[in-house]
């Protein structure tokens, strides 16, 4: 049966990782018959606290998606004006994207006003990547609740992230489904070939840090463990890539410190996604070695490519990533970290770890999702 389906959340041309899970969910539904509109930002961020570039892609606009670009984040008198127009169209199902705190009074009011004009059976369903965010401010816990208390059910991609659910709605309906693959950065390509396109030497192996540069993912942690003696004489390279969120003043102090300008790469810019492919391809390791975590895209994108990951023991990573099967679950202690890295390149775990890549990933289709909002 075909349902109306509202997506509130950022879409194109909006960029990141949120931006491309929404457009992949929109396609996913469409495929099985459902209309799908996405109501996004016109501003989502202002300029002086977004720490990037710029937050909008100069991408083409992703075909047969209905994407109407209307919500500013900071405008109250925004979030009356949109919430009235939404609530005099009628959903089966309205799903909140639900990620950083400082969205809930923009979010939290244009769902309390648009489900006054909804069907008594109309559901509101929020997708928490996070609740408890990774880089916590003063009145996140009153802004969470404020979003929290507006939805019937939650869609949670990390067990970590149903914990905290339930200390803000305890007796509200919530679901655990992994995050699905993003399958959307083109296909795999030869190892060769990808390091053709990035001007890299086949004499090397690659490690890559992929995505947005900030504290919380640990970099620093990567690079201590790459000055390990037992690394240093290997033929073995880093690649980060990605934009910085921060100054990168501490993690070019590490490199010089350790001597490791000639084992690190830095491509610290936004990796367009025609790109992604070459980065991921050139890779025989994808590592994140976060401090704090919920779920990553990242391994999604690696798993796409069929690449094994080191990841640490934190919120779902391990979820993710069975130890030992498709690449590591380590501790934060770089001595732990350069550990698996010798063992990976020295016994050539790779095309093992490969292997079961290809079995698990199959877990984490994007039906696998839909039917799981489809169980309310």
């Amino acid at each position: 049966m075909t349902k109306n389906i509202l997506l509130v959340g950022p879409a194109h041309p909006l960029r990141g990782g949120i931006a491309t899970f929404n457009e992949q969910l929109a396609r996913s539904l469409q495929a099985q018959g459902h209309q799908v509109e996405i109501l996004s930002f016109s501003l989502q961020y202002p300029d002086f606290i977004f720490p990037g570039t710029s937050q909008f892609t100069d991408e083409p606009a992703p075909a047969h998606l209905k994407i109407s670009a209307k919500m500013n984040a900071i405008n109250p008198l925004n979030w009356l004006w949109v919430g009235n127009q939404y609530r005099k169209k009628k959903y089966d199902l309205i799903i909140f994207r639900f990620w950083l705190p400082l969205m809930s009074p923009c979010l939290g009011t244009i769902a309390r006003i648009i489900r006054l004009g909804q069907p008594k059976n109309t559901k509101i369903l929020a997708i928490t990547d996070n609740v408890i965010p990774h880089e916590k401010r003063i009145g996140d816990k009153v802004f969470t609740h404020y979003f929290l208390a507006a939805c019937d059910g939650f869609v949670a991609m990390a067990e970590a992230v149903m914990q905290d659910i339930n200390q803000f709605e305890p007796k509200k309906p919530k679901i655990y489904t992994p995050h699905p693959i993003y399958d959307n950065y083109g296909t795999e390509i030869s190892k060769e070939n990808a390091l053709k396109n990035l001007g890299l030497s086949p004499d090397f192996q690659y490690i890559l840090f992929f995505g947005l540069i900030r504290a919380y993912k640990g970099l620093d942690l990567l690079l201590e463990s790459l000055a390990d003696n037992r690394l240093k004489d290997r033929q073995i390279k880093l690649i980060v890539a990605g934009e910085p969120y921060e100054p990168m003043d501490k993690y070019l102090a590490i490199i010089q410190r350790h001597g490791l300008e000639e084992k690190v790469i830095l491509h610290t810019h936004f990796i367009p996604t025609e790109q992604v492919s070459n980065y991921f391809c050139a890779a025989s390791l994808v590592a994140q070695p976060y401090k704090t975590a919920t779920q990553s895209g990242v391994s999604q994108i690696a798993y796409h490519f069929n690449k094994p990951m080191l990841v640490t023991n934190v919120g779902g990573l391990a979820e993710t990533v069975p130890d030992r099967k498709v690449g590591y679950v380590v501790s934060q202690n770089p001595t732990e970290i350069a550990d698996c890295l010798v063992d990976f390149f020295e016994n050539q775990r790779e095309s093992e770890f490969v292997t079961h890549v290809k079995i698990e990933k199959k877990r984490f289709e994007w039906q696998t999702l839909t039917d799981k909002l489809f169980q309310f």
